[in-house]
């Protein structure tokens, strides 16, 4: 099967530009129909993902002009469902709560503002003996009763998902954030009904959302970071807060997703601390390949497993491609998938610090 989809694939290129993204999504729902594994027909996959090229009209969206007038309308659109973020941005006021200097890096512990009377921590990884300028990311945890200490070290159970500590020896600044659903005292539902009593229409997204945007903020203020060259990266719970982030935020220039499940029904979004039971009615009709398009022309890599993500995640990447291509920048979305399951391994690894050395650090 997949012998000969890499000759149609060739035929594909010869098509005119509209008929192109089809054949693509024929192609890709064709391959995760050969991959062995059980997954939505290839009929449903392509069915459950709205066209992105198409205007209000239904007429075909072939400029970037036209595309960007329909990005702001679906953008929007996403906004609306999650709850609207604040109009303004509280000062940080940022308290350093520890400081470890290890031998390749420092390590600090930081508590600031997301907003008014609204704190968050994480904890920040700098280079020893570092000048000039550098490139910063924010990386976003798994779910792990450690939170943000596993990403960034402290917590050195799991070698392969200290992603922080991977990236600071790498020469990155990194901001590693712990996600709002753990505190101390009380279960995710629990932490997402006491949000929304201060913001009755957010989604639990919403707050993952801003306090990724607020990340964004904390790496932008340290001086040694350069701010045209930032990016994020997560696995799992870390993965969805990256779609999100680098979605909404213009700041993130390259983006890695690593098991998240892309597709609404490929992980527990429907919980109310992601986007809540209402993601799953038929009133609700978006999906993530909308995300993915939102973020064109911006590189974004999707890490699969075999597990949250597999084969089958490549129907998001191909829909998206379509917009990436019209902004000329077709290659920078795509998808890896390592088939280790729900893991971080070194291939994954490799493939994640490859896109962002070039993107990130090409950049002086």
């Amino acid at each position: 099967m997949l012998k000969h989809l890499t000759i149609y694939r060739i035929q594909v290129s010869s098509l005119p530009r509209p008929m192109r993204r089809y054949a693509s999504l024929f192609l890709a729902a064709v391959a995760l129909c050969g991959s062995g594994v059980p997954r939505l027909s290839a009929e449903r996959a392509i069915g459950q993902l709205r066209p992105l090229l198409v205007d209000d009209g239904g007429a075909a969206i072939t400029s970037a002009p036209a595309w960007m007038k329909r990005r702001d309308v679906m953008r929007a659109e996403w906004q609306t469902f999650l709850g609207d973020f604040p109009k303004e941005r509280a000062p940080l006021k940022v308290e350093v709560l520890a400081t470890e200097t290890l031998a390749e890096f420092t390590r600090q512990h930081v508590k600031y503002q997301v907003e008014e009377g609204v704190y968050t921590d994480a904890y920040v990884l700098i280079p020893r003996n570092a000048s000039g300028k550098l490139p910063g990311v924010v990386v976003f945890h798994q779910t792990v009763k450690s939170h943000a200490q596993q990403a960034a070290g402290v917590d050195a159970s799991v070698p392969e998902l200290m992603h922080g500590v991977q990236l600071v020896k790498r020469g990155y600044v990194v901001v590693c954030p712990r996600c709002f659903i753990f505190n101390d005292g009380a279960g995710y539902a629990e932490w997402v009904k006491h949000l929304q009593e201060c913001h009755p229409k957010w989604t639990g997204m919403a707050r993952m959302t801003w306090d990724g945007m607020r990340a964004a903020d904390y790496l932008e203020s340290l001086p040694l970071v350069d701010h045209e060259r930032i990016g994020c990266l997560g696995h799992s719970l870390g993965a969805k807060e990256v779609l999100y982030a680098a979605a909404f935020d213009e700041r993130f220039k390259v983006a890695v997703f690593s098991e998240g499940g892309i597709g609404i029904t490929f992980s527990n979004w429907d919980a109310p601390w992601y986007l809540g039971p209402r993601s799953r009615t038929s009133a609700f009709k978006h999906e993530h390949h909308e995300l993915l398009a939102l973020m064109a022309p911006r590189p974004f890599l999707l890490l699969a497993g075999d597990s949250a993500d597999s084969d089958q995640s490549a129907i998001f990447i191909e829909a998206a491609r379509s917009c990436y291509e019209l902004l000329g920048a077709r290659d920078n979305v795509r998808l890896f998938n390592h088939r280790q399951g729900h893991r971080y391994p070194a291939e994954a690894q490799a493939a994640a610090e490859e896109l962002l050395d070039q993107h990130l650090k090409a950049k002086r």
